[in-house]
């Protein structure tokens, strides 16, 4: 069955349902939002109201990270909680579905990778802010109703998840990486109960006004599991030595320390924090080397990731040195 979400069909299934949300109001037409990797985005209006569209792109089929259904879910499961997420207005689940949130106001930056730049004193806050976030994310209660969550992965199911990835990467774009692989399935760590994750937790994945993290956005691959995972990959945006070729220095940014202590809140220290520390790296690791491969490959041409092998290099080699 083709699922592709045509424009202009589309365009009438949203008009048609903002209408009776704003009775009289005049519906916008639906402009392409930049940004992001999978998907239909877009922002339409209604009266004085603004909305963002998510829904299945061109094409493709309504499932991993194009269920949009899926990310309504938990957007609509945290909307009582004390996690900053845009409310769901409205859900069409006829094929092809889609979904209506509210347009938040603010900005998603990445201070050691993205533009603009922002003033360092300001990116240093909010990265203390959102390690309190994602502490409240990982309180939520994961068996909220409507959710349906789905069966938590442990620290060797994840693992098995990204070493396929990687693995997948020729070898000579991965230096070092089967030694990695060896080193994170030789010494695993115990788990801890597992927890709603978000999974590309970042502050270029949470909009903020000032200082304040307005709304938690881009829930495509949310899942259940242990919570180091979000906060391993959360802590390697700390830091642009980790990005070899890509990153830029901002001066004052917080140290993974005391991130984690702004996330711990007090409470006892995480037992084999190191080891998903490890595992986020090797992960970025197999990312890129997944996008490079494509690009080379002719699947997708991006000349922009040729800059991207001292970076992968230096993903490995710092996570083998992290588990000596």
């Amino acid at each position: 069955m083709n699922t592709a979400t045509s424009v202009p069909e589309l365009t009438g299934r949203v008009r048609a349902r903002l209408a009776t949300l704003r009775p009289g109001a005049f519906i916008g037409e639906l402009t392409p939002l930049p940004g992001g990797h999978s998907g239909l985005t877009y922002a339409v209006t209604a009266g004085d109201a603004a909305y963002v569209i998510k829904a299945v792109p061109p094409g493709q089929r309504p499932i991993g990270r194009n269920d949009v259904l899926r990310q309504a879910r938990v957007l609509g499961a945290l909307a009582a909680s004390a996690v900053p997420v845009p409310g769901v207005a409205a859900v069409d689940e006829a094929q092809p579905a889609w979904f209506a949130m509210d347009f938040a106001q603010g900005e998603a930056v990445e201070p050691v990778l993205d533009e603009p730049e922002v003033p360092a004193a300001t990116a240093s806050a909010r990265m203390l802010e959102i390690a309190s976030v994602l502490r409240r994310l990982h309180d939520t209660d994961a068996r909220a109703p409507g959710l349906d969550a789905p069966e938590p992965l442990d620290a060797a199911g994840e693992l098995a998840r990204w070493q396929r990835t990687m693995q997948a990467v020729p070898a000579e774009l991965r230096p070092g990486g089967e030694e990695l692989l060896r080193r994170l399935a030789a010494d695993m760590p115990a788990g801890l109960p597992p927890v709603l994750l978000h999974g590309d937790f970042r502050l270029g994945n949470v909009l903020c006004s000032g200082t304040r993290a307005v709304a938690v956005v881009d829930w495509e691959i949310w899942s259940v599991g242990d919570p180091r995972v979000d906060l391993g990959w959360f802590l390697l945006f700390a830091d642009h030595r980790n990005f070899p070729r890509l990153g830029r220095a901002v001066p004052g940014l917080p140290a993974e320390s005391e991130l984690l202590d702004t996330y711990l809140a007090g409470r006892p220290a995480l037992p084999g924090m190191d080891w998903f520390r490890a595992l986020a790296r090797m992960k970025m690791a197999a990312i890129m080397g997944h996008n490079l491969r494509r690009h080379r490959e002719g699947k997708h041409h991006d000349p922009d990731q040729e800059r991207l092998p001292p970076t992968i290099a230096a993903m490995i080699r710092t996570a083998r040195d992290i588990l000596c």
